[in-house]
């Protein structure tokens, strides 16, 4: 009997690691160059990565367009709300998904991974090369 409780509390335990997982990248990120905050949480069934605030006021101040998008129907839309990391899923330590940079208007496949509970790697990659930034958690 009580081996079946240790296999029981040992299952559960498993089965609620991926949800643990899941909750430790969601949170306000500063990027790299500090210029503004990415607040990551849940989006539908993914996790999506939205700029939350500008820490360094845009070229165009706070009202900047996504003037850079391939879509000319979404060139007008303010990027400030604007999803930049999208369809993250979990692979174990490495959540899979997109980022979009506004500055070239340009998608890339990208990873992001938790480093520390105060870092994380944010990396977007073409074909085998990729180019990443550590963000540091907002206080």
């Amino acid at each position: 009997m009580k081996n079946l409780q240790t296999i029981a509390i040992a299952g559960s335990l498993l089965i609620a690691s991926p949800a643990l997982a899941a909750d430790s990248i969601n949170g306000n990120w500063v990027t790299q160059d500090r210029d503004a905050i990415i607040k990551i949480s849940k989006c539908g069934n993914t996790v999506c990565g939205r700029i939350h605030k500008y820490l360094v006021t845009p070229p165009n101040g706070v009202n900047q367009k996504d003037t850079e998008n391939p879509n000319k129907k979404l060139r007008n839309r303010k990027l400030l709300g604007t999803a930049i990391l999208t369809g993250f899923k979990s692979d174990g330590k490495i959540w899979r998904g997109k980022v979009y940079d506004p500055k070239t208007g340009k998608t890339y496949r990208s990873e992001v991974k938790l480093l520390s509970p105060t870092k994380l790697k944010m990396k977007g990659c073409i074909a085998f090369f990729c180019q990443g930034q550590n963000w540091t958690r907002a206080k």
